[in-house]
């Protein structure tokens, strides 16, 4: 097992993800593992591609994503969720992720109250679909389309759609 550490400013070597049996990317602050990560991101999704699987738990599943949900907590002024969950970021903020998944994901959605800030997302037409995953909870993706996978652990997975001013919200319960 190597440890791939990311410190504020500094890039990951995209060489080490050549030849992994696994990544996991855990919790921490959203935005600087982004830019950790962002250059060995074609790295990852070739050895995710291969086979690896990819962990990804709080920030590590929220920059899996081709556009990524990275913080914020407000949409054109008007708060979506606690100024808590909102990385140091005032407006919700969708960059380009890792690349890894077609969808956006949000996390601790209805402990935190983020379930609004992917909704909002949506709505906004930041992106066209989020899942929002509760905590204690997975979604495992033998695929990459999350309405024919599982849910596991406690909590439910929030599978939002929409376009304009409409969303759908499904809930793929875990338990």
């Amino acid at each position: 097992m190597t440890a791939v550490l990311l410190h504020p400013g500094e890039q990951a070597d995209p060489a080490v993800f050549g030849d992994v049996d696994a990544i996991v990317v855990g919790g921490g602050p959203t935005p600087v593992y982004l830019e950790g990560l962002r250059n060995a991101a074609e790295a990852l999704r070739l050895a995710v591609a291969g086979g690896a699987p990819y962990l990804g738990f709080s920030a590590g599943a929220m920059i899996a994503p081709r556009r990524a949900i990275i913080g914020g907590y407000r949409v054109h002024g008007t708060e979506v969720c606690s100024e808590e969950c909102s990385e140091g970021l005032d407006e919700l903020d969708v960059r380009d992720g890792l690349g890894l998944v077609s969808f956006a994901v949000d996390v601790h959605a209805a402990q935190a109250g983020t379930l609004s800030r992917a909704v909002a997302a949506v709505v906004g037409g930041l992106v066209e679909k989020a899942v929002a995953v509760d905590e204690n909870t997975a979604l495992v993706l033998p695929h990459a389309d999350p309405e024919e996978q599982t849910a596991i652990g406690t909590g439910n997975c929030w599978i939002i759609r929409g376009s304009g001013h409409k969303a759908t919200v499904l809930v793929m319960s875990a338990g």
